[in-house]
C-alpha cells in the first residue's frame, strides 16, 4: 500500500469541496445541533475540519472550536471565511496530530474515519480522540454502512446527485478482503465534467466500538443520523457517540503527539 497522504483529498477536491457537500449533504443543522448539545459547554475537536462546514456554525453558537486537518488547501478556504481564522487548526494526519488541552467532543463528520487507509490508523485515530478528552469526554462519528449488497463483480455506479443543472455519480470498486473501496465522484454540470477521487478503508460498528474499548472508551449512544433516530436494521449509516471514562485509567493508549 502506498504511503498515506493526508492532503491529498484536499488538493484535488478543496476548491470544489463546499458546492460538492452542499449536493450531498442536508443535515447540516441537526450536526450541529446535536454536537452542541454532546459538547455540554466545552471545547471541541473537529478532526477533519476541512472548510468549516460545522466548525462555523459551531463558533456562532459560542461553541469553542479547533481542528485537525490534512490539507492546507482546505485550512486556507476555512481561513477566508467570516470567523475562519479565529479557530486554530493543526495540519497533519488526525490518527496522530494533536490540538493541546483537554476537550469536551472530539467530532469527526461525513464518513471521515473511512479515509484513513487501514485499520491500524482507525485504530491509532481512536486512541487519539480520547487523547485529547478530558475524563468523561465525548468522541463522535458518523459514517455509512458498509452495502457489499450493492455490489456486482465488485463494482457499482450509483446516482448521488439530479438537478436540472448538475449530476453527481460515484464509480466504485470494492476489495471486500481488505475493506476497502477505491471511489470517484463524477459532477456533471453545463458541460463540465470534475472528478474527485477518494479511497475509502471501512469497518462495522462492531469493529469501531472495539477500537474505542482500546482507547478506552465506550459506546454511550448509536442512532441512525443526526436528529438521532433510532438505529435499526434498515438504517444506511450511524452516529456513533463514545464516552471516555471519568477516571484516568492505564487501558487507555495516549496517542503520540505529532
Amino acid at each position: 500500500m502506498a504511503e498515506h497522504d493526508p492532503g491529498a483529498y484536499g488538493r484535488h477536491a478543496a476548491s470544489d469541496y463546499d458546492d460538492l457537500t452542499a449536493l450531498l449533504v442536508q443535515d447540516t443543522a441537526a450536526t450541529v445541533e446535536a454536537l452542541v448539545e454532546l459538547a455540554d459547554g466545552g471545547p471541541v475537536v473537529e478532526f477533519g475540519i476541512g472548510t468549516g462546514r460545522l466548525a462555523l456554525p459551531l463558533r456562532a453558537r459560542g461553541v469553542e472550536v479547533a481542528g485537525v486537518e490534512g490539507s492546507e488547501d482546505m485550512r486556507d478556504l476555512l481561513r477566508a471565511k467570516p470567523g475562519g481564522s479565529d479557530i486554530p487548526v493543526e495540519i497533519g494526519d488526525f490518527a496522530h496530530a494533536r490540538v493541546p488541552g483537554a476537550h469536551a467532543l472530539v467530532a469527526l463528520a461525513f464518513n471521515t474515519v473511512y479515509a484513513l487507509p487501514s485499520q491500524e490508523a482507525q485504530v491509532a485515530c481512536f486512541a487519539n480522540a480520547a487523547a485529547h478528552l478530558r475524563p468523561g469526554g465525548r468522541f463522535v462519528l458518523d459514517a455509512w454502512l458498509p452495502d457489499p449488497g450493492a455490489f456486482r463483480g465488485h463494482q457499482s455506479v450509483r446516482t448521488l446527485a439530479v438537478r436540472d443543472d448538475v449530476v453527481v455519480v460515484e464509480t466504485a470498486l470494492h476489495d471486500p478482503v481488505n475493506q476497502r473501496m477505491t471511489t470517484t465522484k463524477v459532477r456533471y454540470r453545463n458541460g463540465e465534467v470534475r472528478l474527485f477521487p477518494a479511497n475509502h478503508r471501512y469497518a462495522w460498528p462492531g469493529e469501531l466500538d472495539l477500537m474505542a474499548r482500546l482507547a478506552g472508551m465506550h459506546l454511550e449512544h448509536r442512532w441512525g443520523g443526526w436528529t438521532r433516530e433510532p438505529f435499526t436494521a434498515d438504517s444506511t449509516m450511524h452516529v456513533s457517540v463514545y464516552r471516555r471514562s471519568e477516571e484516568e485509567t492505564g487501558a487507555r493508549r495516549d496517542a503520540p503527539a505529532g
